[in-house]
């Protein structure tokens, strides 16, 4: 039986609660309870090696010396990397989601305008 996309990111977000030290997570037998056991700069570290290697997977393929299936493996890594990072801070793929639906049909340019400034 296959899970659509949706069921998916509901599962890992389960798993990934399941996993952090409070809710009984194990850092000696989990990789995500020890990310987590460290956090956040653990995760953030990730993350930032995640996007680095999603980075040059992309240049890779655009200069003819990588593989699609590369970029695809790396973007899951940093999405995966990212929700744990959310679950840290008690938010899931749900949030971004909002977020991304919030933002459809809004131009980027109009949206990026409208940002107060820093």
């Amino acid at each position: 039986m296959s899970l659509s996309h949706q069921e998916i990111l509901e599962h890992l977000g389960r798993v990934l609660e399941s996993r952090k030290p409070i809710n009984g997570g194990d850092p000696a037998t989990s990789y995500v309870a020890k990310l987590l056991s460290k956090a956040p700069d653990a995760i953030l570290k990730k993350v930032g090696e995640e996007a680095t290697e999603t980075v040059m997977a992309a240049k890779d393929l655009q200069a003819g010396r990588g593989e699609a299936d590369a970029l695809v493996y790396e973007v899951a890594d940093l999405w995966f990397h990212s929700l744990v990072l959310l679950a840290h801070f008690d938010l899931d793929a749900s949030a971004v989601l909002h977020e991304l639906a919030r933002r459809e049909g809004l131009s980027g340019l109009a949206e990026k305008a409208a940002r107060p400034a820093d």
